[in-house]
């Protein structure tokens, strides 16, 4: 009886916690209570998982009200994917968060950071599951409101202001996404995404239709920090406490990717997008844009943190790249980059928060010597990079492969240049960190660092360990990437 109703457990689980959190008001039970939602969340998205690749799509009627007349939550493969990346993420930085909030946060604040958490992450796995528009408004400003409060827990003061430009910024997006939602509705008279790609093809008055995917398209890029609108994001994963970073950096980016994912290819449809429009050569100009522009960026910075909050921005460019190349090859890529940068991104800020709780700085000149006073971390970091680069054997290499697969099918042999040259950008900003850490004395002050807690060294390698593993066996990630990408292109329905 409980199996029928997964999906709207997936949702109601982290939803209730939260609550439930703040009433209790105790640090430890809040927490207890989030690593409990986060992996009943992982068992959840893996059970759907497997449901639907044995039996197909899953709809599931809120209320017992039938699509499109109420709201329905609905798992194929392409969001199943996603809602695994997303609990594994949260599975792993749940137990992490512990010491790490303990060490960052004042002791009367740790209840509201777990309780924030546990919203941000219904409102990403509902944006995620939910089959309807508004709906998945709803959860985009829970996930968001959530994120503002916890990257202004951060102990730099400048994290108020990093929370303020984002929630600036993502009440525009948000603002957008909905004004291109209102279009919609005004032209097919529904909000069920299913029944919105059946309706658009039969609208023949197109204006308000381009303006809806103008306005999602903007609302969304904003949240997703596509180039140019990307300039919330450094600040945002540079202030926020460390668990948050990961956090973010692991999942909330590739949830908005997934959006404009699910809007661009089932919603709107390819026809529209790629054949009318020019968005193809849109998205391929401004992933251009950002892998070149925010990986020289990342080689000047001088905290690690923000010079990896910058190579973020053009791991995001290499998924819009796959997108806009909108061929089987390349969404493969694209969509298996969303799961590979995910665990990458995530090993290296929970490796960083390490080096903050022992180094009391992620500034490059503060971490001499770390790979003698802290070789696990040190070199987990080294290991993150390598995926970054794209080095083979690791997670990263996979995806780029197949961007380059995808760049070749369509004969544009100066992006697999662009490519091969930016993962020698990435190289670059990596060997930054490489030469600090192992080719430096040490200050006399490090004699006594040690490597980080227990409790937070294992979840970071798990992920430092998938980095590797994704990487040599690729039959997990790619197969659902395949599936994913059949799905967008119209192959299984």
């Amino acid at each position: 009886m409980i199996g029928g109703h997964l999906p709207a457990l997936q949702v109601v689980v982290p939803l209730l916690a939260a609550p439930l959190m703040l009433l209790v008001r105790r640090g430890i039970f809040a927490w207890l209570l989030a690593v409990a939602v986060s992996w009943t969340a992982l068992a959840i998205a893996l059970a759907l998982a497997f449901t639907v690749r044995e039996s197909g799509p899953i709809s599931y009627a809120i209320g017992n009200w039938p699509p499109p007349w109420g709201i329905e939550y609905r798992v194929d493969a392409l969001n199943s994917f996603v809602l695994v990346l997303v609990s594994l993420v949260a599975a792993i930085v749940a137990p992490y968060a512990r010491a790490s909030v303990a060490a960052e946060l004042p002791r009367d604040q740790h209840y509201l950071f777990f309780t924030m958490y546990s919203l941000c992450l219904a409102g990403l796995l509902g944006i995620t599951i939910t089959g309807d528009a508004f709906n998945l408004f709803v959860f985009l400003e829970i996930s968001s409101l959530s994120t503002y409060v916890l990257i202004a827990l951060g102990r730099n003061r400048r994290a108020l202001l990093a929370a303020y430009q984002y929630l600036v910024l993502g009440t525009i997006g948000a603002t957008f996404y909905i004004i291109g939602v209102g279009l919609l509705y005004l032209m097919t008279g529904t909000l069920n995404l299913a029944d919105l790609a059946q309706r658009l093809r039969e609208v023949h008055e197109i204006r308000p239709v381009l303006a809806a995917l103008a306005f999602i398209t903007a609302g969304v890029g904003l949240k997703l920090a596509l180039f140019p609108l990307h300039f919330w994001l450094p600040n945002a994963y540079t202030y926020a406490p460390s668990a948050i970073t990961a956090f973010l950096a692991a999942s909330a980016t590739k949830v908005s990717v997934y959006v404009l994912l699910r809007f661009y290819f089932l919603v709107f449809g390819v026809p529209l997008v790629f054949g009318r429009l020019a968005m193809a050569e849109v998205l391929i100009a401004l992933s251009v844009i950002a892998v070149v522009s925010a990986s020289l960026v990342a080689v000047f910075q001088r905290d690690l943190k923000r010079m990896f909050a910058y190579s973020s921005v053009a791991q995001i460019g290499y998924v819009t790249l796959g997108m806009g190349l909108a061929n089987q090859a390349g969404l493969t890529g694209a969509v298996v980059h969303l799961f590979n940068h995910g665990l990458t991104k995530g090993a290296i800020f929970l490796l960083l928060g390490g080096v903050a709780l022992r180094v009391g700085a992620t500034g490059l000149q503060r971490v001499a010597g770390l790979g003698r006073t802290m070789p696990l971390t040190s070199f987990g970091i080294v290991l993150g990079g390598m995926s970054l680069i794209g080095i083979p054997g690791t997670a990263g290499f996979i995806s780029k492969w197949h961007l380059v697969l995808g760049a070749i099918e369509h004969g544009y042999w100066s992006l697999v240049a662009l490519i091969v040259a930016s993962s020698l950008i990435a190289l670059a900003y990596v060997w930054r960190f490489v030469e600090t850490a192992y080719f430096r004395v040490p200050e006399s002050s490090a004699a006594t660092r040690n490597e980080a807690p227990a409790s937070m060294l294992i979840p970071a390698w798990i992920m430092v360990g998938g980095c590797v593993y994704f990487g040599i066996d690729t039959g997990y990630v790619l197969d659902g990437a395949r599936h994913a990408v059949e799905f967008l292109l119209g192959g299984v329905r």
